[in-house]
């Protein structure tokens, strides 16, 4: 929390001096966002008996923006948001053994991770109040949470036995990668000089753990939104 305050802080603070500086001349603007998360992790496989199903996971962004024109149609606009990633899971997973006994295990539950989000967008004026964008994100983790059941189910012969644990608690800090890349492509339209609707998507390119053996596991997020000038 202390991070992202430090960072708010730091961000405004460029803006207003930027601000202050080309007031009369420059077309520099800053602004505001906020908007919804539709978020998934790539999917991880596994082996023979094992299967993973990743759903969308809903949440927030919302944060600060400086926009800089730097050719008639092109700007470069860095963004400072606070987002939240992660993903739904259902995952199920079924041992055979012999004389007629089995597992199974059930599992369903919500990953959240938040970020400190650094995007650097390019964008293109098709017209004058409509444009598209692409270009990195950097996004830095602050923390996030695990919340979910797990169902075991034991079957021997004819009988079966069920038994289901629920969880709630923080993310190992310790096994996350506290460093996300991806990189996202979007579009947004002014209705007025100051207010807007935004929307992007953002792959991402490196893996949230460190130490991960299998297949890489990536945040990707669908974002709406609005945001707003100041001018």
């Amino acid at each position: 929390m202390k991070k992202l305050i430090l960072g708010l802080a730091f961000a405004g603070s460029l803006m207003v001096n930027a601000q202050e500086k080309t007031k009369s001349t420059s077309p520099v603007t800053f602004g505001v966002k906020a908007g919804f998360n539709a978020s998934v992790l790539t999917k991880y496989d596994g082996y023979d008996g094992y299967n993973n199903d990743q759903k969308l996971k809903p949440g927030f962004n919302a944060g600060v923006f400086v926009n800089i024109p730097v050719a008639e149609k092109f700007s470069v606009q860095p963004e400072l948001l606070f987002s939240q990633l992660g993903s739904k899971t259902e995952e199920k997973e079924e041992i055979y053994n012999l004389n007629s006994v089995s597992y199974r295990r059930e599992a369903e539950y919500t990953k959240t991770l938040n970020y400190l989000a650094v995007p650097v967008m390019v964008q293109y004026n098709i017209l004058p109040q409509l444009y598209v964008e692409a270009g990195p994100e950097f996004g830095f983790l602050l923390g996030g949470k695990n919340k979910g059941d797990v169902t075991n189910i034991n079957t021997s012969g004819n009988t079966t036995s069920t038994e289901t644990t629920t969880f709630s608690g923080k993310i190992p800090m310790d096994l996350h990668n506290k460093f996300n890349f991806g990189i996202g492509i979007g579009a947004g339209y002014y209705f007025t000089q100051n207010f807007g609707v935004t929307a992007r998507f953002t792959a991402g390119i490196t893996d949230i753990y460190k130490h991960n053996n299998g297949d890489a596991i990536r945040n990707n997020a669908f974002q709406v939104g609005v945001a707003y000038k100041f001018k």
